[in-house]
């Protein structure tokens, strides 16, 4: 048995045991909430009302690498990723298609990597970083958040927990690599007028 063998059977065990012991009705309408966009609104505000706040003259670019980030994770892992992988949801595998109980549409066929996974690991890992240079200081409740997410996707059998995890894996790659031009974007320039106040 290869070790992507072996590592399927895992994954596939792991989304059996989850749907076969860890979901009940009473938990399905919260996990359907928390797995919408429009649920998280209230933090996107936060975020950026503490941007504007602390950090106003580089809100903007801020704003507009955020929205970069989500549209170069959303289009790596939907247009790429998704159709080089070619791994069937959950809702068309034989193996696990029995489990479902239809919470949501099946939609696209693919669903190596979670896009909700990259989505929102990328924006966490840009918001994490981004934040700490801006005040130094380290909010670690930003990562609760997409894993939230992502165990949704999971419960509602959206994706296999290996679909999150590689999701996840690669979204924080992105968001961090984001984060870096922020940091040279924003905060480049200063260093480069500090240099040259300090040559005089």
């Amino acid at each position: 048995m290869s070790i992507f063998t072996y590592l399927e059977a895992l994954d596939k065990t792991l989304f059996k045991f989850i749907q076969l012991h860890l979901t009940s009705i009473e938990q399905d309408g919260l996990m359907l909430l928390l797995r919408t966009p429009a649920t998280w609104i209230p933090l996107y505000i936060i975020v950026l009302i503490w941007v504007f706040m602390h950090n106003r003259e580089h809100a903007f670019k801020f704003i507009l690498l955020s929205v970069l980030t989500i549209a170069m994770s959303d289009v790596f892992a939907s247009v790429i990723l998704k159709p080089l992988f070619m791994r069937l949801r959950p809702c068309y595998d034989q193996d696990t298609m029995f489990l479902l109980r239809n919470l949501i549409s099946c939609a696209g066929r693919y669903s190596m990597p979670s896009s909700h996974a990259v989505n929102h690991f990328a924006l966490a890992a840009f918001w994490f970083y981004s934040i700490q240079l801006i005040n130094g200081k380290k909010y670690w409740l930003l990562w609760i958040w997409p894993l939230i997410i992502c165990y949704a996707q999971v419960y509602v059998g959206k994706h296999y927990p290996g679909d999150v995890i590689v999701g996840g894996i690669i979204g924080s790659f992105i968001g961090t690599g984001i984060s870096i031009l922020y940091k040279q974007w924003a905060f480049g320039y200063e260093r480069i007028l500090k240099n040259k106040i300090a040559i005089k």
